[in-house]
Parts: structure tokens; C-alpha cells; sequence
């Protein structure tokens, strides 16, 4: 099967359990350079995989670089399901250990983790649940959303509230939307450079479910009481947030505008002993697609930070 991204890359369909699925996208190192291992890369909330710039400056690296759409997200979304929805964010583990068997037996045996967001958090306790030093050698995460970025009152009252509906209506609609500021600076056909498919990266508000809203705290909560990756961490994120919008604002294009980046410094420590934090001046929520030189910057970070590890 070709990709949307065209005949360089592979897709492959991973079947998990109750008649889901999950696909995981690949394309391989170039040949012409020494061969480093293998990236496996997790996005974020309502998101999927369509980086090929960030895919092939790896591979030119020599790196075979993974990429999952996790299950009712892009490509993996099948009609009749709820899109983007997990109840339990410990079902994204499926797809991971899927995919990383996978890694192995295409021959790989150092292999970096990365996750962007919702898929920063997702990574980060897989890495903790599973003992991932026995099969990853370090974990980069692109803006992680390891607390709400909400007040203290939605943080402790709010989440009572949120986990207590979640087990009586997990599927309703919490009454508050994510704006579509964010993607509307992203997508060509508004005011960002990027193409991708508005029917998984939607231009507009999407509401969020109670029951995966109250897992994200769950777990978030884990996070705060300290967990161990086992793995050296490089936690890539802009230097500012910008957060609330409602309306076209032109920082929205050089500041983080979907979480808190102070709240990302705060809570990187409890997640292992080895952690780098790389702030990222004028870098957007997912910093690979940030202005060019800001996203030059990032992939050159990782490759500067992965040549000191060895």
C-alpha cells in the first residue's frame, strides 16, 4: 500500500483487540549513510503523522524512521467509531508494543521514542509501565501535556467533577471546545505552510469527552507522584505560552497556544534522573512545525543531544 505521503514510505496495518486497528508508517534510512537505529514517533490529540520533513531529515541521518497513527486517529480512523476517542490511555500501549516488535524485527535494536503532546504523557508512562530501558535507549517528547492547562480550581475541583461524570457519561461533551485557532495557523489554506488532511487535523473546535479527559488526569497525576522512564529524556517545547485564545492573534504563530510550557518545566524532574530541557524561542505547540529556522533548531537539537549520548 503507498502512503499519502508518497511510494517512499510503507504502511502497515496493526490489528488490536475488539476488531480495532492502528497503523504504523515507516520509511527507511538512507543507505548511503551509516546506519544509527530506528524513531518511533507518537502525536498528539486529534493529530496524525504527515512530517516528512521531519522523517527524512532522520533517515538522511541514518535512522529508519516509525511513525504510529494511534487507533481512531488518521489513517486508523474507520467509520462508525468515535474519532480520537480513548477511555483508558494504557490502550495506546497496544499499538506501541505492536509497533516496537515490529522495529525489532526489522533488525533494530536502538531505538529513540518520541511523543508530541497527548502522545508526550502516552510515551512517558509507557516508558515507566513497561521498564523501557529494556527496549529504547532514550525519549525525546515535543511539548508534553503533562498537566491542565486550567486554573487551580479546574485542576483539583474540576477534575473531581470531570472523573466523577466520566464514569456515569464518558462519552459526553464536556460544554468547552478546543478553538481552531491553533490549526487555522498551520494549514495552507488559512495562515500557516502545512498540508494535511482536515478530516483528521480538523480547522475547527472539537469537543472533548469526559472519559478521555479524566484519563489525561489520571495519569497526569501519576506523573506528579513521580515515575521513572529509565531512559535519558530531551523534552523539546517553545519559551512561551499563549494561552486562551478566541480570536486571530499573530502570536499564535511564535508561542505555544495549546499548553502551558511552565507547567511542562515544572513536572519534566518527576519523570526520571536524566532529563534535558530545550527551550525553543518562537517555537509553536508542536515545534516541528514552527517557522523554519525554529524547526531547523529542534531537529538539530536531537541530533546534537543523541551524538553526546553515543
Amino acid at each position: 500500500m503507498v502512503d499519502d505521503l508518497g511510494p517512499d514510505y510503507g504502511v502497515k496495518t496493526l490489528f488490536l483487540a475488539r476488531d480495532i486497528t492502528a497503523t504504523l508508517v515507516s520509511l527507511p534510512a538512507n543507505p548511503d549513510v551509516p546506519a544509527r537505529g530506528a524513531m518511533l514517533y507518537v502525536h498528539g490529540f486529534i493529530d496524525y503523522f504527515f512530517h516528512d520533513h521531519v522523517a527524512r531529515h532522520f533517515a538522511d541521518k541514518g535512522w529508519s524512521w516509525y511513525a504510529l497513527d494511534l487507533r481512531r486517529n488518521g489513517r486508523s480512523l474507520r467509520a462508525g467509531q468515535e474519532p480520537w476517542y480513548v477511555g483508558e490511555l494504557t490502550e495506546y500501549y497496544e499499538e506501541i508494543d505492536l509497533a516496537m516488535q515490529q522495529i525489532r524485527d526489522d533488525g533494530h535494536t536502538n531505538i529513540v521514542l518520541m511523543g508530541h503532546s497527548t502522545g508526550g504523557l502516552t510515551v512517558s508512562m509507557w516508558a515507566h509501565d513497561r521498564g523501557a530501558a529494556r527496549s529504547i535507549s532514550a525519549l525525546v517528547l515535543n511539548s508534553p501535556w503533562f498537566d491542565l492547562q486550567e486554573s487551580l480550581f479546574m485542576r483539583t475541583v474540576g477534575t473531581w467533577a470531570v472523573r466523577a461524570i466520566a464514569k456515569i457519561r464518558p462519552l459526553a461533551n464536556i460544554p468547552q471546545t478546543f478553538v481552531g485557532v491553533y490549526p487555522q495557523s498551520l494549514h495552507r489554506s488559512a495562515r500557516g505552510e502545512w498540508m494535511f488532511d482536515p478530516r483528521w487535523k480538523p480547522l475547527t473546535s472539537q469537543s472533548v469527552k469526559y472519559g478521555f479527559l479524566a484519563t489525561i488526569r489520571a495519569h497526569q497525576a501519576r506523573l506528579h507522584r513521580g515515575i521513572d522512564v529509565g531512559v535519558p529524556v530531551l523534552m523539546l517545547h517553545s519559551d512561551k505560552s499563549l494561552l486562551g485564545l478566541t480570536t486571530w492573534d499573530d502570536g499564535a504563530q511564535s508561542a505555544d497556544i495549546i499548553l502551558d510550557v511552565e507547567q511542562m518545566k515544572q513536572w519534566l524532574p518527576k519523570i526520571g534522573d536524566n532529563i534535558t530541557d530545550a527551550p525553543l524561542p518562537g517555537a509553536v505547540h508542536d515545534v516541528f512545525l514552527s517557522e523554519k529556522s525554529i524547526r531547523e533548531k529542534a531537529l538539530t537539537t536531537i541530533d546534537e543531544w543523541l551524538e553526546h549520548l553515543g
